[in-house]
């Protein structure tokens, strides 16, 4: 018991050195001694020291006081003593006191050892085990390493080596499942560590090899299926990898089957959408609109960097810009300069082409100048395209229209002075402009320009030589007879081929051959409808055939009536045909008759007495069928069968033939219920 641990009431006489009590000598106990062999707090050495006890184990200096006291009263007792009453009240009193006394020490717990400041080489295997069991009940690591370190110094022979063993496999069993904790949280290499930090030489640490090589079985397969996750991701095959990442769930590793399960499926829904977006972005691309393009670029660059197809998205970024600048030189070429800057300026920076198009609209602004077609926008142009200097990607391109367009300046002035003279319009001016316009090479920037302009310029020379021929021509072809229409072909034929009015002259020259063609074959087509007035269309062909095939101006009209006129002798014939069959009377016949009859062309007069006739052969077919019904009904049937859908008794017909085959095949009389005797017996 520690100084601190004795009650103020405790009597000195019941003092003893504590390695006295009960007559049993003691071994050093918890915080017995502490670091350096300085007596601890509490200890029975710091109670010796404290006090000095006599061979009566009284102190010294209490027992003189005790002394003295004796002697006194020994001299003179209290009056309340010297009766019998005062000495029962004593005696009453005492007894009570010594048993609160020995209650209250009995009672009172004797002091925690102070752990971390015990000198260890020195410290018992009680206090070792007392202080590795408040360590060990931290539960974390180092604590639980730290009580087995001091545990398990004890020799093999200690009385309580048992119990450390004991506790040894269960803290040993408490790292590592702190290190499964690690473990299952997903810090593969900390558990390993961990479990690894305990001794080699205690019996647990045979489980530490078999639990590293499950956790990395478990870890290696949770990889392998992420991985094989994402090869279906690469190729897109979506719900493939939502099948492998479902997997994960079935991995005994709470990291693996809840964290990474939900990243690759987030990262899988991602990329579907990404997938999406790029396939959007892809085919607003190949619209070819700005607006559209402008779209596109924004949706991939909407695609995250943790995404699979950011690559992808990175990669067409720069395609659509460059769709962009295609659409700007597309416009440019087509000489809309200002789309073409415009398009040129709204191509973003993300596209990686900045410099391509900034040398894009410098160059751009110049041919917009040079496409004035004068020598100062000429000037300027090339003003602008000299300060492109000689590290830019397009300088080659600047120094090539430099030079074309100082070439065009000199054209330019030539076409100029060619069209001052063109102007003045005569005959003389235009051969003098042609001339000037000629000495302009071909190979010449405006070279092209000078061709247009010459050939232009030489039309009118050709018109203005030519137009009198045709204007007489056409006076001439006014009086519209034969004589006259020749003449005008004649006047307008002089106009010779490669001429300007060389294609009007033949537009005329046709004109005036039809009409004359008119005029003199129309009397024989007249007198071939004539013959079909008449009815005799044989001769109406013969007279038409010569004009249908002369290829002349009436040859199509000639042919349209021949057609008809063929038509309506078919149906003529058709149409006689069909009466004599008929006129046999039998049901083959009449069937044979009306398949003729329909023959007869809808445009010809004699379709309503066609359609009359097939009606009434119908309802003769019809009549014979029924009466063959009362002997035969099969060959009734067959008969009513011959009637086609385009006559009236059509309907009819069906309708009998029903009723026949319902005659011949009647339906089944259903059957009463039969029933077992067993089930009539049942169910009485």
């Amino acid at each position: 018991m520690t100084e601190r641990d004795i009650p103020e009431s405790w009597h000195p006489t019941r003092g003893r050195k504590p390695d006295e009590m009960d007559g049993v000598s003691r071994s050093p106990q918890v915080g017995d001694t502490q670091a350096f062999g300085v007596p601890a707090p509490g200890s029975a050495n710091t109670v010796r020291q404290r006090l000095d006890y006599n061979t009566e184990e009284l102190p010294i200096n209490q027992q003189s006081k005790v002394t003295n006291f004796t002697k006194k009263n020994f001299v003179k007792l209290p009056r309340w003593m010297q009766g019998w009453v005062g000495w029962a009240l004593l005696l009453t009193l005492l007894p009570g006191g010594i048993g609160f006394l020995a209650m209250a020490m009995l009672l009172k717990l004797p002091s925690a050892p102070n752990c971390p400041a015990i000198f260890w080489p020195l410290a018992s295997a009680s206090v070792r085990i007392h202080c590795a069991q408040l360590a060990a009940s931290k539960q974390t690591v180092d604590d639980l390493l730290q009580a087995i370190a001091l545990v398990k110094q004890l020799p093999q022979d200690h009385p309580l080596r048992g119990e450390a063993d004991r506790f040894l496999e269960e803290w040993s069993r408490d790292v590592l499942e702190l290190a499964d904790e690690s473990f299952q949280a997903g810090n593969l290499e900390q558990a390993i560590a961990t479990a690894k930090k305990i001794p080699e030489d205690l019996t647990a640490y045979k489980l530490v090899d078999e639990q590293i090589t499950k956790w990395q079985t478990i870890w290696s397969k949770a990889q392998g299926i992420y991985a094989d996750a994402e090869e279906e991701l690469r190729q897109q095959r979506w719900q493939s990898a939502f099948m492998v990442a479902s997997q994960l769930l079935r991995v005994d590793n709470k990291y693996w089957a809840s964290a990474k399960y939900d990243e690759l499926n987030d990262i899988i829904t991602s990329s579907k959408e990404d997938v999406d977006k790029l396939d959007k972005a892809q085919r607003l691309a190949n619209s070819k609109e700005v607006d559209n393009l402008l779209e596109a670029i924004k949706l991939a660059e909407s695609i995250e960097q943790k995404s699979y197809l950011y690559r992808k998205a990175q990669e067409s970024i720069p395609a659509f810009g460059r769709k962009m600048l295609e659409l700007a030189q597309a416009k440019m070429d087509a000489r809309d300069a200002d789309t073409a800057l415009e398009i040129a300026r709204q191509i973003p920076e993300s596209t990686g082409l900045q410099t391509e198009v900034e040398d894009f609209i410098a160059l751009g602004d110049a041919r917009r100048n040079a496409w004035l077609g004068n020598i100062a926008g000429l000037e300027t142009a090339i003003s602008q395209a000299q300060q492109i200097n000689a590290s830019r990607p397009n300088y080659d391109q600047a120094q090539q229209l430099i030079s074309r367009w100082q070439l065009e300046i000199e054209d330019v002035a030539r076409l100029e002075k060619a069209q001052g003279l063109a102007n003045q319009g005569t005959i003389n001016d235009l051969v003098a402009a042609i001339a000037e316009a000629q000495m302009i090479p071909g190979s010449n920037p405006r070279g092209s320009e000078a061709r247009q302009n010459i050939n232009r310029w030489q039309s009118q020379v050709e018109t203005i030589e030519d137009r009198p021929y045709l204007d007489r021509a056409e006076q001439i072809a006014l009086l519209d007879d034969v004589n006259s229409l020749q003449a005008a072909i004649a006047e307008a034929g002089q106009i010779r081929q490669g001429r300007a009015l060389y294609p009007e002259a033949r537009r005329r020259i046709r004109t005036w051959v039809s009409k004359v063609q008119r005029i003199q074959d129309q009397p024989y087509l007249d007198q071939a409808r004539e013959f079909a007035a008449r009815g005799d269309l044989s001769a109406a062909i013969n007279a038409a055939q010569t004009i249908a095939s002369s290829g002349r101006a009436l040859s199509g009209e000639a042919q349209t009536a021949i057609d008809d006129w063929r038509s309506q002798i078919r149906a003529r014939d058709n149409w006689n045909r069909a009466r004599e069959v008929a006129a046999a009377g039998t049901s083959p016949a009449l069937a044979e008759a009306i398949r003729i009859a329909n023959q007869v062309s809808n445009n010809s007069i004699l379709r309503m007495d066609a359609n009359i006739a097939i009606d009434q052969w119908g309802q003769q077919i019809l009549d014979i069928a029924r009466s063959d019904g009362s002997s035969d009904m099969s060959k009734a049937i067959e008969t009513a069968r011959l009637i086609p859908r385009s006559s009236s008794a059509y309907s009819a017909a069906q309708e009998q033939i029903k009723i026949w085959q319902q005659f011949l095949n009647p339906a089944p009389q259903p059957q009463p219920e039969q029933f077992e005797p067993s089930t009539i017996i049942n169910g009485q």
